[in-house]
Formats: C-alpha cells, sequence, structure tokens
C-alpha cells in the first residue's frame, strides 16, 4: 500500500522510555486553538499539527445551547455560566441543535442517529465553531457532568484548562454516570453512543474528515478527556475515542483501497504509448491519486495520534470495561486493516492483555484472536505470536471463568484446524479431559474439539462409507475412554459429544452389531461400549443433561419434545428384540448386565402391547429378568431387577398381569428356597452352605420387596424370629440378618399400604400393631450392636416405619388410629444416643476401617468418606423428620441444634431446615428448645471444666441460631420473649445440693447475642424481669451488666445517631459509599496526602517493561501547585525494545499502593486555599470506588487464573433441591 507515512507511525516509536504520556498528548494540552482561515482558498495542509491543535472560533459566531435536564439520565445538568433566558434567545436566533437533542436520540436508541447527525452536521455547516461547541457540551452531558462549557470558556482556554475546570465542578449527585447505570437504559445508551460515532464517521467520510478541524480538535478533546481522574470522563470519552476510531480504520481501508485501484490505472494510462496517452484523463487520475494520499495521510495522522493518546494508555486502565472495550476494537483494526495493524507491535498488546485478572477483558482478547485466526490470509502473520503464546492460550483452558475457557477452546480448534503446524498430541491433551467439566458450555466446546480431531483420524484413514466410519469413531472412542481412567463419568463424555457426534451416537445398529458379535471387541472395550451405549440411550430419550450440569429448570421447546419422541420410537424398535439376546450374553456379567437392565426403563412400553409378535419379546425379556435374580447376589444387579419388575408390573400397561404373573413365580421359587433352610437357621443347626443359600434366597426376596408386594407369602414371623434368635445367640451374620430385617420391614410397609386401601378387620390391626412392636424392639436392640452395618440398617429402618405408624399418619382415618405407633422412652433415648455416638462425631477413620476391606484401602478413599458422609445425612435427615412430623417432641430436637455451627459443613442445610420447619409448627416451643440446647451445652460445660473457650463456642452457636430468626422482628416477638424468659430463669435458678450460689449467671453472655432482635418495648420488659428475677447484688456482676448493655444498645444508639445528626456540617455531601475524608489542615499535608492516595493511582499488575509512561519524581510531585494531578492509572514500568516485545518468561509486577487517609484536623472556618484543596479532595468520589473495591481490578499475574481447573461432576444422585429429596 502506497502512502506518505505508516498508519501508526511505526509503532516501535512507543516502546522509547523518553515518551511520557506521548507526543500527542503534550501538543495536545500546550497549544492554543487557531481560529480557521477566512480566504476562499483552501489552507495549506500541515496534517501532522493540524491533527494536534485545536480552533477557536470567530468571535461574532453564534453559541450553542447548553444541555439541560434531562429525565433520560441521572447526570443532566444546567448551564454554569449562562443564563436560560439568553440561552433560549440565542438558540432561536442560530437555530443550532442542541446538545441535549443529540443526548435524547443517544439515550433513545439507534433508529433516529442519522437524522440527528444530519441536522447537527447541517448547524456545523452554518458555524463550525458552534457546531463543535454543542459536540463538546454532548459528550460533557454524557458523561454525566452537570457543567457546561461555554463560548467563553471555548474561545479563551485550552483543552487542559477547560477538562481541569469541568473536573473541579462536576457537581455529581452519585458515582453512577450514564454509562454505569444499572438497568435495561446502560444497554440502550451504549449501543446509542457507539451508533452515533459510527454514523458521524460515515456522514463524514468523503468530506468534514478531512477539514482539518473537525476530527482533529474532537480527538484531541477526548485523548485530554481519556487521561483524566474522573473515571465518568476517562470511560465515555475513551469508548467514543475508540468508536471514532474504528469508524476512522473504516474509511482509510477504503481510501486505501480506492488508492491502489486509482494508482493502477494511472499506470496502466502512463504505460501506453505517447500517441495513444489521455493527457486530460492522466491528469485527472494524478490529481486523484494525489488528492487520495493526502486523504490517506490525514487518516493516518488523526489514527496515529488517537492510538497513540488513547489506546496505549488506557488498554490497561484501571476500568475493567475501559480495557475491555480497548481489546475489543483492537481485533477489530486489525482484522479491518491487516496491512497497518496486524504486526507485533499490535498483536503484543493481545498477548499482555491474556494475563488480565478481569475474565470480560480476557474474553474480549481471545474473541479478538479468534476473528483473526478465522482467516487463512492472516495465518502467516500470526506465525510468531502463535509460538510465543500458545503455552499461555494452553493454559486458559483451566480459566476460572467458564466462558473464557469455552471460547479459549474454540480458539485452539481454529489453531488446529487453519495452521499448519496445529496442537500436537501433548498439547491436546490438555483440551481432552475437559469433555468431563462440570460446566456443560466449557465440556460442549472440548467435545467440538475431540470430534474434529477424533473425524481427521477417520479420514486419514479414508473410510469407504458411513457405518465403517461410524464403526472406526466407536473404536476410537472407546480407546479414549478407556485411557481417560474417567469410567464412571460415560454420561459427561457422551452429553459433551451429543451436539456435535448426535448421529454417530444414535447409531444403535452398528453399536449392537459389536456387542452381539464375539470377536469384535476385548472384554473391557465391550463394557465400555455398553456404558457409552447406555448413556446415549438415556441422553436421546429423556434429552436432559446428566446430574451436575442442568443449568436450571428448562422447558424443551416443541422441535425438541418431537425429537425426544422419536428417539425413543426408534430405541424401543430396534431393541425390543435385541435386549433379550444382549442379556443372555452377559447375563452373567454383573456389572455389563446392571447396565443393560436399564434400557427399558428408556423404552415406550406401550410397544409391547401394539403388535401381537411382540409380545413373544416381552416373555424373552421377563424370563431373562427372573434368571438374572436367581443367578446373581450383587445388590447393584438385584436393584436393577427390582426397578424394571416395577415397571413392567405398573397396572397402567395392558401386560402388566404377565409380567406379576411372571414374577410371582419367581418369588414363589425363592420363598420356596428359604423356607427349606429356615427351620435349621432357627435351630442353629444349618451348616455354611445352608446359611449361604438362605441367606441368597433372603437377600433376592428382600430385593424385589421394594418393587411387589410380599405379604402374600408370609414371610414376617418367619424373618422376626430368625433375628431374634440370632440376636440372642449372638451369632451377627450380617449376611442373613440385613436381608431378614429388610423383608421384615418391607412386609410392615406393604401391609399398611394395604389397610390403608382397604377394611380391615380388628383383629387384623392388633395383629399388624404387634408386629410393629416386636420388629421396633428388635431394631432397639440393634442399635447398640458394634457391627456397623447392622446398626446403620436399624436406626434407617426404624425412623421409617415410627414415621409411616406415626398418629399424624392415620389421623386422617379414624377406624386406623389404632395402629398409631408411639416410640418408648427408651428408643427415644437410644435415638438420641445414636446421634450423638456415631452422626455427630469425626471418628471417619473408624468407621472406614470397619467398611473397606483390604482391596478396597488401597482405593480411593476419599470417595468412601463422601459415602460415609452421605449415609450420615441421610440418617440425620430420618431423625429431624421424626422431630418435624411430631413422632418425637421438639425438645428431642436440642441434640441436633447443639451441633449447628460445629457440623455447619456436613450438616448445616439439614438442621437450618429443620429449625425453619420447628418455627412453622409452634414458634414459640421452637425458641424454647433453641433455649433448652444452649442451657444443655452450658450445663455440660460446667459439669466437665469451666473453660472460657469453650463458653466462646457457646456464644458463636448462639449467633448462628439467632440468625435463623429472620429479620421480621414483629412476627418472632414473642418467642424471642418466651426465649430470654427462659435464659433469665435458667442464670438465676436455685442452686443444688453441693453447687455454688449463682453457677449459671455466666449464661447471660450466651443469652446477649439474641438481644439484637428484640423490640424496644420488649427490651424494657425484659430489663424489669432481669431485676426482679436476679438478687441486687448480682446487678453488678459482669455477665449482667453485659446482658444490661445488650437490652440498652438499640435505645443507646438511636440517641446517638440522633446527637450525630445534629452535628453534621451544613454543606452539602453526595449519599454515597466513598472511601474519603475532608481535610482541612496544612496545605502542604493535604495537597502531599492526596496526591500520593492510592485512589488515583494504578493498581494494575502489568506485564514488566510494558508502560510508555515513566513515573514521575516523588520531589516534583511534592513541589507541585495544588490542581488536578496528571494521569497515573496506567502503569510506571516502560515498554521494551520491539525486538524484545515478545520475551518468553514475562513476569508481572505490582505497583505498590499508598494507601494513606486524609484526617480531618481542624473545624475552623478554612481559608481559601484551604476551600480549592477541599474542592481538590472531593473529587476522590468521582476518581474511583472504595479501595476494597479497587482491589478486584487488578490484572492478575501470569498463572493466577490456572489456579482452578476443570471439576469433574458428581456421580452421586445430588437432585436440584436435596432437602426436598431429604426430607419428603
Amino acid at each position: 500500500m502506497a502512502s506518505g507515512s505508516s498508519a501508526l507511525d511505526s509503532l516501535e516509536e512507543l516502546d522509547s522510555p523518553t515518551d511520557s504520556g506521548s507526543d500527542y498528548e503534550a501538543t495536545m494540552k500546550g497549544t492554543k486553538r487557531r481560529k480557521p482561515a477566512v480566504s476562499k482558498q483552501p489552507p495549506k495542509r500541515t496534517r501532522h499539527n493540524a491533527a494536534l491543535k485545536g480552533m477557536s472560533s470567530p468571535s461574532g459566531s453564534s453559541v450553542p445551547t447548553p444541555p439541560g435536564p434531562s429525565p433520560q439520565s441521572v447526570s443532566q445538568g444546567t448551564s454554569m455560566q449562562l443564563s436560560a433566558r439568553s440561552v433560549r434567545s440565542m438558540n432561536e436566533e442560530s437555530q443550532i441543535i442542541s446538545a441535549k437533542d443529540i443526548y435524547d436520540a443517544v439515550c433513545s436508541g439507534k433508529s433516529a442517529m442519522v437524522t440527528v447527525v444530519d441536522e447537527w452536521l447541517d448547524s456545523y455547516k452554518r458555524s463550525q465553531e458552534a457546531g463543535l461547541l454543542v459536540l463538546i457540551n454532548f459528550i460533557v452531558q454524557s458523561c454525566g457532568c452537570k457543567g457546561v462549557v461555554t463560548r467563553k470558556m471555548f474561545d479563551s482556554m485550552q483543552n487542559a484548562e477547560i477538562i481541569s475546570t469541568l473536573t473541579k465542578e462536576f457537581n455529581e449527585d452519585s458515582v453512577n454516570y450514564p454509562l454505569c447505570t444499572p438497568g435495561p437504559q446502560l444497554k440502550r445508551f451504549k449501543a446509542g453512543l457507539c451508533e452515533f460515532a459510527r454514523v458521524l464517521v460515515r456522514s463524514c467520510r468523503n468530506s468534514l474528515v478531512y477539514d482539518e478541524y473537525l476530527f482533529p480538535s474532537l480527538l484531541a478533546l477526548l485523548t485530554g478527556l481519556s487521561d483524566s481522574q474522573v473515571r465518568a470522563f476517562r470511560h465515555t470519552s475513551t469508548l467514543l475515542a475508540i468508536k471514532l476510531m474504528t469508524g476512522l480504520v473504516e474509511v482509510a481501508v477504503v481510501v486505501s483501497v480506492q488508492l491502489q485501484t486509482t494508482q493502477q490505472q494511472y499506470n496502466t494510462e502512463n504505460s501506453k504509448r505517447a500517441h495513444d496517452r489521455a493527457s486530460d484523463r492522466l491528469e485527472e487520475l494524478q490529481a486523484t491519486v494525489k488528492e487520495l494520499r493526502e486523504n490517506r495521510e490525514e487518516l493516518s495522522s488523526m489514527m496515529n495520534a488517537t492510538f497513540r493518546g488513547v489506546f496505549v494508555h488506557r488498554y490497561r486502565d484501571q476500568l475493567p470495561e475501559i480495557r475491555g472495550v480497548c481489546i475489543e476494537e483492537l481485533g477489530l483494526w486489525l482484522k479491518m486493516d491487516p496491512e497497518d495493524f496486524l504486526n507485533d507491535g499490535c498483536l503484543k498488546y493481545l498477548g499482555w492483555t491474556m494475563h488480565d485478572k478481569q475474565s470480560p477483558v480476557r474474553l474480549q482478547c481471545v474473541r479478538a484472536l479468534q476473528g483473526l485466526y478465522q482467516e487463512k490470509e492472516f495465518i502467516g502473520r500470526l506465525e510468531l505470536f502463535t509460538s510465543r503464546f500458545k503455552e499461555r492460550i494452553l493454559s486458559m483452558v483451566m480459566d476460572k471463568d467458564p466462558d473464557v475457557a469455552v471460547e479459549v477452546v474454540n480458539l485452539l480448534l481454529l489453531i488446529q484446524q487453519r495452521t499448519d503446524e496445529g496442537l500436537d498430541e501433548e498439547e491436546c491433551g490438555h483440551i481432552y479431559p475437559l469433555v468431563y467439566a462440570s460446566h456443560r458450555g466449557l465440556a460442549s466446546a472440548a467435545g467440538g474439539f475431540l470430534y474434529s480431531k477424533l473425524k481427521s483420524v477417520i479420514t486419514s484413514h479414508s473410510q469407504e462409507n458411513d457405518k465403517a466410519n461410524n464403526a472406526a469413531f466407536f473404536q476410537i472412542l472407546i480407546s479414549l475412554f478407556i485411557q481417560s481412567e474417567f469410567h464412571e463419568h460415560g454420561a459427561y463424555l457422551v452429553d459433551s459429544l451429543w451436539h456435535v457426534a448426535g448421529s454417530e451416537l444414535r447409531d444403535w445398529e452398528t453399536m449392537t452389531t459389536f456387542l452381539l458379535q464375539d470377536d469384535e471387541l476385548m472384554y473391557e472395550e465391550e463394557g465400555v461400549l455398553i456404558e457409552l451405549m447406555m448413556c446415549a440411550i438415556r441422553q436421546a430419550a429423556q434429552a436432559t443433561p446428566p446430574v451436575g450440569r442442568t443449568q436450571g429448570k428448562k422447558n424443551l421447546s416443541m422441535k425438541d419434545k418431537k425429537i425426544q419422541e422419536q428417539d425413543k420410537r426408534r430405541i424401543t424398535t430396534h431393541f425390543i428384540p435385541l435386549l433379550p439376546q444382549l442379556l443372555a450374553k452377559y447375563s452373567a456379567d454383573a456389572k455389563n448386565v446392571k447396565l443393560l437392565l436399564k434400557a427399558p426403563l428408556y423404552f415406550d412400553l406401550e410397544m409391547y402391547s401394539s403388535a401381537q409378535w411382540l409380545e413373544k419379546h416381552l416373555d424373552l425379556l421377563l424370563s431373562q429378568v427372573c434368571g438374572i435374580v436367581e443367578k446373581h447376589t450383587e445388590v447393584a444387579v438385584l436393584e436393577a431387577c427390582a426397578h424394571l419388575v416395577s415397571a413392567l408390573s405398573s397396572d397402567c400397561y395392558t401386560f402388566s398381569s404377565r409380567a406379576q404373573m411372571a414374577f410371582s413365580q419367581l418369588f414363589d421359587v425363592l420363598t420356596e428356597c428359604f423356607s427349606t433352610y429356615v427351620n435349621d437357621l432357627l435351630q442353629g443347626i444349618a451348616d455354611d452352605d445352608d446359611t449361604y443359600s438362605g441367606a441368597t434366597a433372603l437377600k433376592r426376596i428382600a430385593a424385589l420387596s421394594s418393587a411387589k408386594d410380599p405379604t402374600a407369602w408370609k414371610l414376617f414371623d418367619s424373618c422376626l424370629e430368625l433375628l431374634k434368635s440370632r440376636m440372642e445367640s449372638r451369632e451377627l451374620d450380617k449376611e442373613l440378618i440385613e436381608p431378614a430385617m429388610k423383608c421384615a420391614a418391607f412386609h410392615l410397609m406393604w401391609a399398611k399400604v394395604n389397610v390403608v386401601n382397604s377394611k380391615p378387620t380388628e383383629a387384623e390391626l392388633k395383629r399388624l400393631k404387634k408386629e410393629v412392636r416386636s420388629f421396633c424392639r428388635v431394631c432397639q436392640d440393634c442399635l447398640s450392636l458394634n457391627q456397623i452395618d447392622i446398626r446403620d440398617q436399624a436406626f434407617e429402618l426404624l425412623c421409617d416405619l415410627l414415621l409411616l405408624y406415626s398418629v399424624g399418619s392415620v389421623r386422617s382415618k379414624p377406624a386406623l388410629q389404632a395402629l398409631a405407633h408411639l416410640p418408648s422412652d427408651s428408643l427415644r433415648s437410644e435415638l438420641a444416643a445414636f446421634l450423638l455416638d456415631y452422626i455427630f462425631t469425626d471418628t471417619e477413620d473408624v468407621e472406614l476401617h470397619g467398611i473397606l476391606t483390604p482391596t478396597e484401602k488401597s482405593e480411593d478413599e476419599e470417595e468412601m468418606k463422601i459415602r460415609l458422609l452421605q449415609k450420615k445425612r441421610n440418617q440425620l435427615a430420618g431423625y429431624c423428620k421424626l422431630v418435624i412430623y411430631g413422632v418425637l417432641d421438639l425438645t428431642a430436637a436440642t441434640d441436633v441444634f447443639k451441633h449447628y455451627n460445629k457440623y455447619f459443613k456436613d450438616f448445616g442445610d439439614i438442621i437450618k431446615e429443620t429449625l425453619s420447619k420447628s418455627k412453622l409448627i409452634n414458634p414459640v416451643q421452637s425458641a424454647k428448645t433453641v433455649c433448652l440446647s444452649l442451657q444443655q451445652l452450658f450445663s455440660e460445660m460446667l459439669t466437665e471444666h469451666h473453660s472460657r473457650q469453650d463458653l466462646t463456642e457457646i456464644r458463636d452457636l448462639a449467633k448462628r441460631l439467632a440468625m435463623s430468626f429472620g429479620i421480621d422482628l414483629h412476627r418472632v416477638r414473642k418467642p424471642l420473649v418466651a426465649l430470654h424468659m427462659d435464659g433469665i430463669r435458667f442464670a438465676f435458678r436455685d442452686p443444688q445440693e453441693g453447687e455454688e450460689p449463682n453457677p449459671n449467671v455466666a449464661f447471660l453472655e450466651i443469652l446477649s447475642e439474641f438481644s439484637f432482635k428484640l423490640l424496644q418495648p420488649d427490651r424494657a420488659q425484659l430489663a424489669e424481669f432481669l431485676k426482679s428475677a436476679c438478687p441486687s447484688a448480682a446487678l453488678s456482676w459482669p455477665p449482667v451488666k453485659l446482658y444490661q448493655r445488650s437490652l440498652e444498645a438499640r435505645a443507646t444508639s438511636k440517641a446517638t445517631e440522633q446527637e450525630g445528626d445534629d452535628e453534621v456540617p451544613s454543606h452539602d455531601m453526595p449519599v454515597v459509599k466513598r472511601r474519603r475524608t475532608t481535610a482541612q489542615g496544612s496545605a502542604s499535608t493535604t495537597r502531599g496526602s492526596w496526591l500520593d492516595n492510592s485512589s488515583i493511582q494504578s493498581s494494575l499488575h502489568t506485564p514488566a517493561l510494558t508502560s510508555t509512561v515513566q513515573k514521575q519524581p516523588a520531589k516534583r510531585i511534592a513541589s507541585r501547585k495544588p490542581r488536578p494531578v496528571e494521569s497515573d492509572i496506567s502503569s510506571t514500568l516502560t515498554e521494551p525494545e520491539s525486538e524484545d516485545e515478545f520475551s518468553p518468561g514475562l513476569q508481572m509486577r505490582k505497583v505498590k499502593l499508598n494507601k494513606r487517609r486524609l484526617a480531618s484536623s481542624s473545624k475552623n472556618t478554612p481559608s481559601p486555599r484551604q476551600q480549592d484543596l477541599n474542592s481538590h479532595l472531593n473529587l476522590l468520589s468521582l476518581i474511583e470506588d472504595d479501595i476494597s473495591e479497587r482491589d478486584e481490578d487488578e490484572i492478575e499475574d501470569y498463572h493466577s487464573d490456572s489456579d482452578t481447573g476443570y471439576t469433574l461432576p458428581s456421580t452421586r444422585h445430588t437432585s436440584l433441591s436435596v432437602l426436598d429429596e431429604l426430607f419428603d
């Protein structure tokens, strides 16, 4: 491209360590505006200076209308120096569009933007100075500033002086400004502002862009504002300047194309022989080339100045929104004008910004790179960048923001597909495991990458047809799944590939062909294929992601439902004839048959009765299921069979009678087998083989009893006698006792269902109640055993049966009230002791030692701990249900509430739910129970040893329990008063024999934690009650005084607030959250503290040697006059020379902050100089938010975003509401 100068004036100049804020900035601030020449001849172009200088208007020009207040924004203002009447008369005189009109159009959206810009251009053509002044005031109003640039200011002040004046008189109402106003208005205003900049450049692209006045002056002001300490100025001006530059880049690209085309035409015409040339045509083309070159130089000058004056400083601004805008637009420049921008000098900014702490900035950086790698012609220019930053890009797949990680994986896919080198296998290994990530978007992106890699491997082998390709696909996928070692996460792998490989994963024919042929796959590969096939069946039939990847409740669209129904029919049609064959082949393999038994649960089971020829397949399926039950004793296989039995026996299907008959015959066989050995087992003469046979038969019966009513076989008496005999002889065979307990419990559960649905006789009810009482006694005896499994089984069955036969369960059935079974006092004590001994304990290692076999101890012990915790949670939820449903008194909950704080991590949600439910049942009794739990802990502390640490722990528990009362103090008024009264009575109860007087008075310290929830009348009532309850001498004791202060705190704080309100100074203070003080001490001290304040300094972690601004010496800062300081928001380091800009191993360096707070030293009337200082100090509210908020905006170290890796989803069933599952 032929051009008088480079578009960026050789970006290596930016690396010069002597650059202080760029020459452009210095010239802009140090020069005065020139008035435009009146001559009709166009002025001679002094482009570089013209781009750097503003111009003043003739004195006779009209003054534009300052912006008035607008309801569209919180930051619109009125004129500072002109009265409304004079402004109105001037506006009528000149008929110039006002800044408010432009602002309202921007706030309203994009629709009227072209009209508004055209109106402003007409006014600008009538008067350049007045039109530019309107545009300047529009920019000021868009920043949220109430000030107005008057004609006098415009004529007599430089840009830096105007900005300083506006900064001093910003007069903000809040820290918000239009570009950060929350709500939909922000999006609309930002879109309108960007559209205004785009339309302005587009409308001026053929004329006013080159007038050497409008755009140079506008960009000069925006550059000065972008260097302001005021966040509103800096943010808004940076956005406008960057968007204007994007428009200029578009114009420059068009001009470059026109220049190249015209130059070719000129060369063609000039190459002709002399007598064939058209001299007029040649002169015209030469003049056009000259004009286009001048235009290109003008555009290059403005782009260079904007890039150096705005982008280079603001791409590492403290505000992440500003950094994000800069990087987003840089990506557009690189793509639109690669000749000028796509070089190492600009790409380095993308490389550095990939280390930004804020994820939105990293996200914009990655998206910008995606736009570059999508263009094949850019790949050659990106080779150096790819080689230097590939390692960083690969590490970002573990980004802590999953949205960034998703885009990084998509970027790596582009690099893999577009570049010649691509990614080697080791680099791809960083991405493959992400298909198991819990974040569905990231997993899907990784699945797309994996699928692309698999297809490239398959294509390289040039398979003949789709079937052969699908077979190769499954072979490679199986191999990958085996190597990944995440064998329990097949559902997540399938879900990751579903959106790209859905057709392959729905190829049921290929998968079943593999499985039914003998020599196709190895044993391990068959197991993997069965798992993947079942996961694909579930995904197709349910159309939902696996557990852990569900993102809220999302209803399926009609299209998705239709696809789901079609998939379900295809699955059913294909597998009905083949499933019996698969079950027959793998019937002896517990792991595989357990998976295959789940397949019918996803069928459209009605199809079995749609055709007569399908009934034989149903008979074959029933036969295979019965055979599997008779072969296996593994709990998982038997549970899978039970689920299938329940589904096939459902009365909603016409074939259910066939299934029920088949399973009844199976029950007959199993019952007969058990009956053969039960007598020997009861008499104790059975040998090991007989015991094993009886136990396995009983285990199968117990598993099926969960799905089928076993009461007809009358096994309860045998099981109960077996349990009693074993307990008496202490022959605690776990394999025999556990299934016997389950069989007996299921018998009682089904019996309750039967009596509810029928009209039983009184004798039947008595017998059933006797059976319940007998079984509960046996289970109660088991609670004291050392056998962990038997003990836990007994506790869980007791909780279920006590709830099922509680008074509340038969309240609606008067005829069944005789069935109600209340736990005895001894049973209540046993249940409470179980909580303390086996749930609220830290003896996991002991229990694991009892659970794990020697072979299991070498496996993942962490998984076993998780299972143990889940078991404890279920047991605690069972006990809490007994309290909530009235089986146990509310006072029984004290054993739960006492451990709320200590075991909050493991059981906090369950205990909190129990607290809330108990408050609904009886608020006053619930509060008294809370107090009772604290009293019990306090008494235990006194009994053992009086420790201050123990008292502190009890107070911490009281704090947490107090928070459970909520914020509606009127609703909890009575419960809290009752709690306090109980606590006071406990503190001053009469001492027992051998006790010291008032041993519980320290309990008042614990009780004081509930005082902040009391209303004022209740505080007075309790204060009187305290005086009447305690001895007069006790009023001076520290615990009593502490409790009295807690009751008086609210009233005292109100009085203090009222006194404080009277002392508030009369001057206006913005009511916003900010960290500032108004100092009125010595001028030098105040000035130094303000200049060194961290709120105007950089807190960015910037790559070493990346700044273009040198740090000013401290002594120069201290000697400055009190005025707004130059922007020090960017880092104070220097950039490298261009050959070192990609040096590997760049380390991040923090800029240390001076966090000094300004002390208020005097309340006397300040002097004028002190008032000036105070006006500067008040600007701190405009400059940045609180220091604690700023700490979150820093750019992080290189490796700080790779600390957290992908999260493997849990394979346990975790529903959206675990508490619903535990308590329902």
